[in-house]
Formats: structure tokens, C-alpha cells, sequence
């Protein structure tokens, strides 16, 4: 048969043509990454540790403020320990040195703080004062809102409405009076705080004595538990190292900046006129040591102070003002320059992770929320199945 004659094979219509049907976006399957099971394993884990944390806090705080202390101390005692001299006796030195330089401090500034406790009567009827003297010479607005309260319940009177809050004829109207105020039971509840705070503090003394003579004993147990492999032990001495390092230079900076903020505010305070400068002035330098929420407070804390004592707004706003710029020029500028950008951290992390530990222990958790977060960081850096957690962690 030549070509000639072939039969005419058909071909397929161009809108029937052989194409690999193409899936539907709409009934697209998007396959989340993961095992679930074992997502749920791990959120039940974090659940039941922040329950543990929770109700074990009177165990886990003194053991975390002793480990922070160590950790800031460690280089002395290294220093001491190349002179010859053994741990256990500059430990003791410097702790020593530490509690007496603490109790000086206090005792320097003690005749202020009675002197500013027996000014509070005075400063409150000064403040009363100033208020009413305001509210005869120009009505506040709270005033206005009164009066108008005023003649409305006057006008549902007359008129016959029974207005709310307010009896009809010849009810007897019924008034609760709250108990005064009993300064003995303020006193007492005071008295077993502080037996309590400083009971923490002497177990806290006690753990960092420890911690402080063993060295780098649990180190080295880290380090012999982790496994017989050597990339293990290789990453646990890097991940101790790089806490070690972080958990120091983050103390240091805050000690640092802290007393920068305590001369620096000592120094406005004076010149402001505002009295027991050096009261406030500590104050301010501790309440630095709680990242954004300790410039809050220290800010509002100095402008109520300054208004109970000269009984003037202005003065007032302009010594918070003044507060508030010494926190925020060492937040935005010392700190960032002394840290380096390898040990920054996400603020919103750290800001939501101080408002955690808040939670979790209160004033304690505010102290120690930013060097736990600092440790998470360490350990997930350089861990391979953590690493997403270290990078958002980091600035």
C-alpha cells in the first residue's frame, strides 16, 4: 500500500488534546509541617513546667538569684583563685565585702528615708491643700460633673421620678461605714514580709557560697552526661561557654548602666530641688534592672514624689520628665553600645517575657525574667532542632 493510500489516522481535537489534568487551587491539600502528636507532646511539657515553676517559685527564685549572683562573682573568685588564694576563703571575702558595701549603702541613706517617711503626713496635707485650693479658685471637672448630678437627682425629685440612689418618703436611708484603717495589722503583715525576705536572702547568700567554691563542677558533670559522643560534649561546652559569657556581659552592663543612672539622677534630682535626692536616685537604679516597665514606674514614681512636695504640676511633670530622659538615653544609647549587636534581643520578645515572669513571680520574675530569656537564647543557638527559637529571640 503506498503512502498515497495510508488511512487517515485521526487526531484529537485541539480542546481534547492528551494534558495532564491540572489540580483544582481550590481543593488544594496544604500539608502542615510537623508531627502534631508531637506538638501536643511538647505543649503539655511547657504547660506542666510553667505549673511547676508556678507553685514551686519559693524553690526555683532563690536558686535563680543564686545562680545570677554566682555567675556575676565568678570572675573575682576566678581572679582571687590565680592569686593563690583558695575559693572558699575569697568567696567568703567577697561575699562578705558585698553585704558590707550593701548595709553601708543603706546605712548612708537611712536619715533621709526616716526623714522622707515622717514628711509623708505633712507633703499629704500640702497635696489636699493645693487640690482644694484649685478646685475653689477654677471648678475641675469632676466639680461640674457633680453639680450636674446635683440638679438632675433635684429635678427627678420635684418632679415625682424615683431617681436612682436616691429613697422615697419616709425610708430610712442605710449607710455602711468601712473599719479605719489598723496600722497594727499593716505593722504585723510588714514584720513577717521582712523575716521572710530575709530569710531568701540568706539561703540565697548560702547558695551562691556554694556555687562559688565548686567552680566548674557541674560544668564538667554537664559535659560527662550528655553522651559518649564527642560532638555531643562539644555542644554542651559550647552552649555552657556561650552562657557563661552572655549571662556575665549582661550583668556587667546592667551594673554598669545602673550606677550611671543612679549618679545621673542623683545629680538632676539635686539640682531640681526635689528632697532625699539619693533615695529616689537608688530607686531609679534598681527599678533599672526591669527593662521598660522599671522606667515606667521610677518615671511615675518621681513625679508623684515631686508633686507631694512642691504641690505644683509643672515641677512635677518636668522632674518626671527629667527621669524619664536619663532611662531612655541609657536604654537607646549606652545600652545598645555596650551590649554589641551579637547580644541583642528582640524587644517585643523581651518585653512580653518580663511581663511573663512578672506574672509567674512577681517583682522576682521582673529581676530575672531578661537573664532566663538570655539562657533560652544560649541553648537554642546551638541547638539544631531549636534554632527557629533563636532566631526569634534575636533582634
Amino acid at each position: 500500500m503506498s503512502a498515497a493510500e495510508e488511512p487517515d489516522v485521526e487526531s484529537p481535537p485541539d480542546n481534547q488534546s492528551h494534558v495532564a489534568p491540572r489540580p483544582d487551587s481550590a481543593h488544594a491539600i496544604v500539608r502542615a509541617p510537623g508531627d502534631f502528636r508531637n506538638m501536643s507532646l511538647g505543649l503539655i511539657a511547657v504547660i506542666a513546667v510553667v505549673i511547676a515553676l508556678y507553685f514551686g517559685s519559693s524553690v526555683f527564685i532563690p536558686v535563680m538569684l543564686a545562680v545570677m549572683l554566682s555567675y556575676a562573682l565568678s570572675p573575682v573568685i576566678d581572679l582571687l583563685h590565680r592569686w593563690k588564694i583558695p575559693r572558699a576563703v575569697g568567696a567568703a571575702l567577697v561575699l562578705l565585702g558585698v553585704v558590707g558595701g550593701a548595709g553601708s549603702l543603706a546605712y548612708s541613706v537611712s536619715d533621709d528615708l526616716a526623714e522622707l517617711i515622717e514628711s509623708l503626713p505633712a507633703a499629704a496635707r500640702n497635696l489636699r491643700q493645693t487640690l482644694h485650693n484649685e478646685g475653689v479658685t477654677s471648678p475641675s471637672a469632676v466639680g461640674q460633673v457633680q453639680k450636674a448630678a446635683s440638679e438632675l437627682e433635684r429635678a427627678a425629685r420635684e418632679s415625682g421620678v424615683q431617681y436612682p440612689g436616691t429613697t422615697s418618703s419616709g425610708a430610712t436611708r442605710v449607710q455602711i461605714e468601712q473599719p479605719r484603717l489598723n496600722i497594727s495589722d499593716y505593722l504585723w503583715s510588714g514584720a513577717l514580709g521582712a523575716a521572710a525576705l530575709t530569710g531568701q536572702a540568706a539561703v540565697v547568700l548560702f547558695l551562691v557560697f556554694f556555687l562559688l567554691i565548686s567552680g566548674d563542677t557541674f560544668r564538667r558533670k554537664l559535659v560527662a552526661i550528655t553522651g559518649p559522643a564527642l560532638s555531643e560534649k562539644k555542644i554542651t561546652i559550647q552552649v555552657l561557654n556561650e552562657i557563661n559569657s552572655q549571662i556575665q556581659r549582661y550583668l556587667m552592663v546592667q551594673i554598669a548602666t545602673s550606677t550611671l543612672v543612679s549618679i545621673a539622677s542623683w545629680l538632676a534630682f539635686r539640682l531640681l530641688g526635689l528632697e532625699h535626692a539619693a533615695v529616689w536616685a537608688i530607686a531609679a537604679g534598681v527599678f533599672n534592672l526591669v527593662p521598660y516597665l522599671g522606667a515606667m514606674i521610677v518615671t511615675a514614681g518621681t513625679a508623684l514624689v515631686a508633686l507631694l512636695q512642691f504641690g505644683n504640676l509643672k515641677m512635677a511633670l518636668l522632674v518626671g520628665g527629667v527621669s524619664l530622659l536619663v532611662t531612655s538615653l541609657e536604654g537607646m544609647l549606652l545600652t545598645p553600645w555596650l551590649t554589641g549587636r551579637a547580644g541583642r534581643m528582640n524587644p517585643v520578645v523581651v518585653f512580653v517575657g518580663v511581663l511573663f515572669w512578672g506574672w509567674l513571680w512577681g517583682v522576682s520574675g521582673l529581676l530575672l525574667g531578661v537573664p532566663i530569656i538570655v539562657m533560652i537564647k544560649s541553648v537554642c543557638d546551638h541547638v539544631e532542632d531549636l534554632k527557629p527559637v533563636g532566631e526569634l529571640l534575636s533582634e
